[in-house]
């Protein structure tokens, strides 16, 4: 049965939760669902999907649709009270959690960011979700509905999730859970595991309603010596576009440690594939249908003779566990943290072709995971070494990061097809604190391709140019540039803006009427001592439109491009009618924009305020923008619908401009060609 049909069909909590419970990461490139049940990804739920992606990548700075999980969720299974008990998030027969909430509670988000609305001194990454829930229900306190088969084992469970924007951490979200013994008794034998059904599909192409036809084309790996397992497109034709991408899983640590170090931890991780909803067949790929088979796969590895069959296309759920733990003593508490990363494919080869070369990007993704998990302990032994404790308070700090500059302030302005960078130089002067220096070493300055925002950019390719690089002069890093060229004899401030602005970049030849974002970030020396590279600061990125600046002058005709306007201009986008538009341009700051037919009917009026415009009154800037983009302050766009809503005819049309500050009146006319 196609899964998407059965998740209509059974009573899923999925369904039930509440719609605060179910978010999504927005931080960094991976969009993840996430809920307050011990899940990720939404199963492709109606009730969320596509809007929400279930785990698409990338998700910026335009989203692709190239998604790479169905579901997943958290097992914990041992000995407890009752008995042997798996407590299962999902699985393949149940797509709901046997773990639940009171009412009352529900996924909370928290930001390490200064200028988020989430902002708390508590957050670990820039987009924190967490969340409390248990396994001791037999009954879902949300629905009064019992909850079949389940045998609770007796713990409640923290889950947190930690997402950054760092270029470095943008592509993996890491889930940290904390499982406490909450009965009277303890739990022997615990494992901890996090199964997943991963399926790598471009949904721009082909469609989860498609059932075993979407579901069956992937491929599996598992690379034991770094605790990560994968997936791919195994199966990729001409027909479902472009997905050249991974998806792994990796268990970056527990606590307490198992084995004494890391890389001992290789010992108790097990890595488990069955074949979705098989009853009969390969004996090792049977679905697990109890608690006892469930324990089992939680126990035993996959046999590693029959990891490489994995490769070739099929439908199948994948389980990362760790255990066994010490017995967990009533009140006592074992953490389990493990990354989910997506990145594209490294190399030439085709799509469907898993090598060495092809994982690179997916590899250095998981070791800055394991970096940002191992925090202070950076040699990854368990305990702090001299010189590790950077906090001083005397135990090992997880999830941290080496340090990273802050951005620059930046401003941008656009003209008549040009626009100015200016950004400030506090960056500079940051210590950090690990080198006990400062560290900062230039600044690299980017726009987006002409039409990414419409399509013109492929599915996965970087939209941004890299359009200059200054840096220090006198070492090794960078070109040595120095900052004369774009250093201003005298800082800038403007008149709504205390920021002092040291820099100006120009960017010119470029097209007025086309929306661009350009980005500014800083970068660091690096830390050779330590093994890391120079990293960049989040990139600051402002949204604008190039075009004609603000005009009363009278010697200045007022006019429209394109003119003639051709159906289906090149920058219209593929949203139909609505999504037209044409420019009036050389506007006064304040006008009335008043638009005839020939017979002198209105088809429409509207106003201009330079100050307040952000071409958000269109269905175009509504689609394609974000409600941020700056224009130049002369122009104005229209949709070519009329006041009456109805979408204007082919012919020639008349329009005036009068200048709501001087009185003075200035007329026109523009074609319509359809």
């Amino acid at each position: 049965m196609k899964k998407f049909l059965i998740l209509l069909l059974l009573p899923s909590l999925i369904l039930a939760q509440k719609p605060q419970d179910n978010r999504a990461t927005n931080i960094g490139r991976i969009g993840l669902a996430v809920n307050s049940y011990g899940q990720i990804g939404n199963g492709f739920n109606p009730s969320f999907w596509p809007s929400q992606p279930s785990c698409e990548f990338p998700i910026k700075p335009v989203r692709t649709r190239i998604e790479h999980l169905f579901n997943g969720g958290l097992w914990v299974g041992g000995y407890g009270k009752s008995g042997l008990s798996v407590t299962t998030a999902t699985n393949d027969r149940r797509f709901s959690s046997e773990f639940t909430q009171p009412v009352d509670q529900g996924l909370y988000e928290r930001s390490s960011l200064l200028e988020s609305r989430y902002y708390s001194p508590d957050a670990i990454s820039h987009q924190d979700f967490y969340c409390d829930f248990t396994d001791t229900n037999t009954i879902n306190p949300l629905t009064g509905e019992p909850i079949s088969g389940h045998n609770p084992l007796g713990v409640s469970v923290h889950f947190e999730t930690y997402a950054w924007q760092y270029s470095i951490a943008d592509n993996f979200v890491i889930l940290n859970f904390t499982i406490k013994n909450v009965v009277d008794v303890p739990i022997e034998s615990l494992y901890v595991g996090l199964v997943t059904d991963l399926v790598v599909r471009n949904t721009n192409y082909r469609f989860p309603a498609e059932g075993s036809v979407f579901y069956s084309g992937t491929g599996l790996g598992y690379i034991d010596s770094l605790r990560l397992h994968y997936a791919f497109d195994a199966e990729n034709r001409p027909s479902d576009g472009p997905t050249d991408n991974y998806i792994g899983i990796k268990l970056l640590g527990v606590d307490p440690l198992l084995g004494g170090s890391l890389d001992s931890l290789n010992n108790y991780t097990v890595y488990q594939v069955w074949q979705f909803r098989a009853s009969t067949g390969d004996p090792d790929l049977i679905s697990p249908i109890n608690d006892q088979q469930r324990y089992d796969k939680m126990r035993f590895p996959f046999p590693a003779v029959k990891i490489s069959d994995l490769k070739r296309p099929g439908n199948r759920y994948t389980l990362l566990s760790v255990g066994p733990f010490p017995t967990l003593q009533p009140g006592d508490s074992v953490k389990v943290a493990f990354a989910v990363i997506c990145a594209k494919k490294y190399g030439t080869d085709p799509q469907t072709d898993d090598t060495p070369l092809s994982k690179k990007l997916l590899i250095e993704s998981a070791m800055w995971a394991q970096k940002t998990y191992n925090g202070e302990d950076r040699n990854g032994n368990g305990i702090l070494d001299p010189g590790e404790d950077l906090d001083g308070d005397g135990k090992i700090t997880r999830f941290i990061f080496p340090t990273i500059l802050p951005p620059p302030k930046v401003r941008v302005i656009p003209g008549d097809r040009k626009v100015d960078i200016y950004w400030d130089k506090s960056v500079e002067d940051v210590i950090d604190p690990v080198l006990n220096k400062k560290d900062f070493e230039g600044y690299r300055i980017y726009m987006t391709k002409h039409g990414f925002d419409i399509g013109y950019v492929k599915s996965g390719e970087d939209p941004y140019i890299l359009l200059a690089e200054f840096d220090k002069p006198g070492n090794d890093v960078g070109f040595n540039t120095g900052f004369g060229m774009i250093k201003l004899s005298e800082t800038v401030t403007f008149p709504d803006d205390t920021v002092k602005y040291y820099y100006k970049f120009t960017v010119p030849n470029l097209l007025n009427g086309w929306q661009y974002i350009f980005g500014v970030d800083a970068f660091d020396e690096g830390d050779p001592v330590n093994n890391f590279p120079s990293q960049s600061s989040i990139r600051v990125l402002k949204r604008v439109v190039p075009g004609s600046l603000p005009t009363s002058d009278k010697s200045k005709e007022v006019g429209v491009y394109p003119n003639p306007y051709y159906a289906k201009a090149i920058w219209d986008g593929s949203g139909g009618e609505r999504e037209r538009k044409i420019y009036f341009y050389n506007l006064p700051r304040k006008c009335e924009i008043t638009i005839y037919t020939l017979a002198g009917d209105i088809v429409d009026r509207f106003i201009h305020d330079a100050d307040t415009y952000s071409g958000t009154d269109i269905q175009w800037f509504q689609v394609y923008g974000d409600g941020t983009q700056k224009f130049s302050g002369g122009e104005h766009a229209w949709d070519l619908i009329s006041k009456y809503d109805q979408a204007i005819a082919t012919g020639l049309y008349l329009f005036t401009v009068k200048d709501l500050e001087t009185g003075e009146i200035k007329r026109g006319k523009f074609v319509i060609i359809k």
